[in-house]
């Protein structure tokens, strides 16, 4: 009895009991994990008693008010879909009336005493609602009737009506779905080891601007996918990771081409002599990218420019603080009070500054002045970031630089600091073991409780797509599962012991479409791994594009899949940049590297019999499709003699085979066209491999720089077959 109620207050509360591994087996998941992963929500299920008391709560809390939240779809009765909804969230019984007042976009909460409500018309008079953000009034009332003093029998009995309680909801009203992208290719490239001869050490927008122009003018490209450009860390030590980031709304001031800010022309020559001076000696730097050098180096110029500035006021940079609002101040103030204590983990900072509320950080006016340094950078960034857009799409690019979002924020970050409770604590997400990662993965970043009340309206998230969206042409979002469920993992657990919670995807997703049709993006959802097929669904119906990796394409016998078989309604790409380029994939390198590392979960020998299998059947599907000129029987005796004779062959074969696909996206890995061997990212390693620090090479391990590209890319690939 206690089992199937812990089992039944997990189930309110969106955290599974059982799961279908990748081998489809099911797993069931332990009482530990149900009770932590409850614990992180805010839920007692420490004890049978516990778990009875929270089942109560909850029985008691239904029918007592509405989400913050209500999402229709805008195809057709929008209405009688409202009036649905709310029939769900009121007492049995209870009748109510709605008002909406349109437009309405950031009411997040009940408006004073004292609001006007002029604006409010009946909703059961419109024949339908507009898509965009309303603000609903639903008002509960009773009827009766009673027979006044003298009155008799039936006649004369009145018909009264007793007001009742008045709630206040948003309500988000979202496109069916997004018109589809047209078909186009593009390339997919980690921005920061995308260096140029003019860039400080690692790729900015200046860099990413060119890219964009160079391949959309001179190659056609459609699109340059990038890896996330999210915030880091302040202050030294600077993570590598572009998907642990400090927050995910805002942009990384790393970024940023020092020459290409206004303030850097005004700078005494002697200021400008010494700092070229620095970005020559972090463009000679050999081995593993270092960003603390880059951003250390970086920070000088900004502080000097910004001295140089002074207070002056500027009209743009009044508009953008307005747009940005509060967010944009709270992250500031973490930034600046990051930079005074050292350290960007909040958790180490005296107690009295852990917590943005407190007094000590509202009235401390020198955070407050020391982060409108931190404001304008973010100013400055948009800047850039326009720009980038502005010259892929001069360059004719249809859709133009399409953003990546992670999928979190590590505890500690500047998230964490400014959203406080509405993250969870004692765990972090992750992935169940899969076929490419035996043994799970966890990511280290801390997940949303979406359900709390602070964050039900998914401003939040809303935030973090219109910041990716502004000024590109598209979102990539980073494990597309983000939207519908995510595996929590204890802490102190392995990554196996985790289990998976629950979001509602209706409402985060009506919230990605609503923004990506207000800027007009394309939407991309990464659901490879294990993802149900009911969210691939759901994406498509939505017009969310998938991803097909070419390497994870199989039919129900295990073989290549046709090109004619594929999805049209995805991003389709030979690998990722959690796997190697097409070139160290081929030849093994992975599996050498993995063992090396203890990462294997079977002998060496057998990885590497089930590799040569399947990239058999690829080579003899190509060679089929008269893609690959040499007999694959040929290619596996080259290979296996270490012989890279038929790399550039294969490298061909492979993206011509994307474009027979339907796909309407195609995305061809610039570490693939410069013949780069080496992974960006070895899963389920830190320090015993360079993640993400990894510079643009060709297949020797020479540094490439964006101006040698265009000789390579054009030797590996045909002209006109993009």
């Amino acid at each position: 009895m206690a089992e199937d109620e812990l089992a039944r207050l997990a189930g309110l509360h969106g955290v599974a009991t059982r799961y279908a591994d990748w081998r489809g087996r099911e797993v069931e998941v332990s009482r530990d994990t149900l009770i932590a992963v409850l614990r992180a929500l805010a839920v007692d299920a420490s004890s049978p008693a516990a778990v009875r008391d929270e089942l109560e709560r909850h029985q008691e809390r239904r029918g007592s008010g509405l989400p913050n939240l209500i999402v229709r779809q805008s195809d057709g009765g929008v209405t009688e879909g409202i009036f649905a909804a709310l029939r769900n969230h009121m007492r049995p019984g209870e009748k109510f009336e709605v008002e909406i007042e349109i437009g309405a976009a950031e009411v997040l909460s009940p408006p004073p005493a004292s609001a006007s409500g002029e604006r409010f018309r009946p909703l059961a008079g419109l024949a339908d609602v507009p898509s965009g953000w309303h603000r609903l009034r639903v008002q509960s009332f009773s009827e009766g009737t009673f027979l006044p003093k003298g009155g008799h029998g039936g006649r004369g009995r009145i018909r009264v009506r007793q007001g009742g309680r008045t709630v206040y909801t948003t309500l988000l009203v979202a496109p069916a779905s997004l018109p589809l992208p047209p078909r186009t290719w593009g390339f997919t490239a980690q921005l920061y080891s995308v260096r140029s001869s003019a860039s400080w050490g690692l790729g900015d927008l200046h860099d990413l601007a060119d890219l964009a122009a160079w391949s959309g003018r001179e190659l056609g490209a459609g699109f340059v996918l990038v890896n996330p450009l999210h915030a880091n860390e302040p202050v030294p030590p600077v993570g590598p990771s572009p998907y642990a980031p400090m927050s995910r709304r805002f942009p990384s001031p790393i970024y940023l081409r020092v020459e290409d800010m206004p303030e850097y022309a005004a700078l005494p020559p002697e200021d400008r002599e010494r700092f070229a001076a620095m970005g020559a000696e972090l463009r000679a730097r050999g081995g593993p990218l270092d960003r603390d050098a880059v951003w250390t180096a970086k920070t000088a110029v900004f502080e000097a420019m910004y001295r140089l500035r002074g207070d002056r006021r500027e009209p743009e940079f009044d508009d953008f603080r307005r747009r940005e609002g509060d967010g944009a101040v709270a992250f500031a103030v973490w930034c600046a009070i990051a930079a005074e204590q050292g350290t960007a983990d909040w958790r180490r900072w005296p107690s009295h500054l852990r917590n943005r509320g407190s007094r000590a950080v509202a009235e401390d006016m020198g955070y407050h002045v020391r982060a409108g340094f931190y404001e304008w950078l973010l100013w400055r960034l948009d800047g850039q970031l326009a720009a980038a857009q502005r010259t892929a799409r001069d360059a004719g690019m249809p859709v133009g630089i399409v953003h990546d979002l992670a999928v979190g924020a590590p505890h500690g970050s500047a998230d964490a600091w400014v959203f406080g409770g509405a993250l969870a604590h004692g765990v972090s997400v992750g992935a169940p073991p899969d076929e490419f990662n035996q043994r799970g993965q966890d990511w280290g970043l801390q997940p949303w409780r979406w359900r709390d009340s602070s964050v039900e309206d998914y401003r939040p998230f809303r935030e973090m797509a219109a910041s990716a969206l502004r000024h590109g042409g598209g979102i990539r979002l980073d494990h597309a599962m983000q939207v519908s469920r995510l595996w929590w993992i204890p802490e102190g657990a392995s990554p196996a012991e985790g289990t998976y919670v629950r979001y509602d995807r209706d409402a985060l997703l009506a919230c990605l479409t609503w923004e990506a049709e207000r800027f007009g993006g394309v939407v991309v959802g990464e659901d490879l791994g294990t993802v149900e097929p009911e969210v691939r669904d759901a994406l498509a119906d939505r017009g969310v594009l998938g991803t097909s990796l070419l390497w994870f394409e199989r039919d129900a016998d295990g073989r290549p899949k046709p090109a004619k078989q594929w999805r049209e309604l995805s991003l389709a790409t030979v690998g990722t940049h959690d796997m190697p380029p097409i070139t160290g994939f081929v030849h093994g390198d992975h599996i050498e590297l993995r063992d090396r590392l203890g990462l294997l979960t079977r002998s060496r020998a057998d990885e590497e019999d089930d590799h040569h299998r399947r990239l058999y059947g690829w080579l003899a599907l190509l060679h089929a499709e008269n893609l690959l000129a040499t007999p694959p029987e040929q290619v596996m005796r080259a290979l296996a003699e270490g012989s890279s004779g038929h790399d550039e062959e294969i490298v061909t074969a492979l993206h011509d085979f994307l474009t027979l696909t339907p796909a309407r996206l195609i995305g061809i890995s610039l570490a693939d066209a410069a013949g780069e061997r080496r992974t960006q990212n070895q899963p389920g390693t830190t320090d015993e491999y360079p993640n993400w620090r990894v510079p643009l090479a060709d297949a020797q391990g020479e540094p490439v720089l964006l101006e040698d590209l265009q000789e390579g890319v054009l030797r590996l690939f045909r002209r006109g077959s993009m």
